[in-house]
């Protein structure tokens, strides 16, 4: 059992002891033998007694007793999880989810980074009472958020690509060229001209479509690999700093210049399916490992 951790009681150990299942099944069919055998007199107390002989011996046993403690203990933590909390961290483990190998490991690999940046600088600073090896100033909804918009756009950039290997550019352009010719050459006739309108319209459309997912892809690319050097940037001062307020204010700035690249993110909810999710979850307090 950690050390600390509250016990949770006899009261608890004797209802436990008592539901286990083969307790119940052994007990309850003692009870049942005992009174069909027509001594229940002389035999339920017997059954009793044996069952008080169980419990009195397993409730007192280290082993059992821990066990339980550290059934309730968990049983606690989770109740103190509130709708929010459990919510974030589903929208957390959904991106995650949601990411092929190589961008989930980019991620990861960058969250592990700012963790032991934070290792170091404590031991910088001789303190190791931080038993996480994330400090206060590195826990701030600013990094999170920071985080979270880099997390958003590894899956943006994912839809994108998806999206540029389905539609082939060249192939729509040919197309609009073909239709743009035929217009040029068709019948005079009102409703072949309407029709073809109509078609070199959806054949622009789809062009422009793909010409902006390009260019949104290009930006989330380098986007991707500037917001990565921030961050890992942001961390290592936290080696230099003395003043986490001084670096918190440096967090702050920079989260909140990222709103042109979270209005990119918003615009492409429609390939990605992540909904407008203006509250980043808690990552860097966040087990990773139990959500990806």
């Amino acid at each position: 059992m950690a050390i600390g951790r509250k016990k949770a009681g006899w009261g608890r150990y004797l209802k436990e002891a008592f539901l286990y299942r083969w307790n119940v099944l052994v007990f309850g069919g003692a009870a049942v033998a005992a009174v069909l055998s027509g001594h229940a007199d002389i035999a339920l107390p017997l059954v009793a007694a044996g069952e008080i002989a169980y419990l009195a011996g397993l409730t007192s046993f280290p082993k059992f007793q821990s066990a339980i403690d550290v059934k309730a203990h968990g049983e606690g933590r989770a109740a103190n999880v509130g709708p929010a909390q459990t919510s974030a961290r589903q929208k957390l483990a959904d991106v995650l989810g949601s990411l092929e190998a190589e961008r989930r490991n980019r991620f990861l690999k960058l969250r592990a980074r700012c963790v032991e940046m934070q290792r170091i600088a404590n031991a910088v600073r001789g303190e190791t009472r931080d038993d996480s090896g994330a400090a206060a100033q590195l826990r701030t909804p600013a990094l999170d958020r920071l985080l979270w918009v880099f997390l958003r756009l590894l899956l943006s950039q994912q839809a994108l690509g998806r999206f540029l290997r389905a539609a082939d550019g060249n192939s729509i352009q040919q197309q609009l060229d073909d239709l743009i010719a035929r217009q040029k050459t068709a019948s005079t006739d009102e409703r072949i001209q309407r029709s073809l309108a109509d078609s070199v319209a959806t054949a622009q459309m789809r062009l422009d479509n793909y010409h902006t997912a390009r260019s949104n892809a290009e930006f989330v690319t380098v986007e991707l690999d500037r917001l990565e050097s921030k961050i890992q940037a942001l961390t290592e001062m936290a080696i230099s700093h003395q003043n986490p307020d001084e670096l918190s204010i440096q967090v702050d700035a920079v989260a909140d210049g990222m709103s042109q690249t979270e209005e990119t993110i918003r615009e492409l909810q429609s390939i990605t399916g992540l909904g407008d999710t203006q509250e980043a979850p808690s990552i860097l307090t966040t087990d990773v490992t139990e959500v990806a």
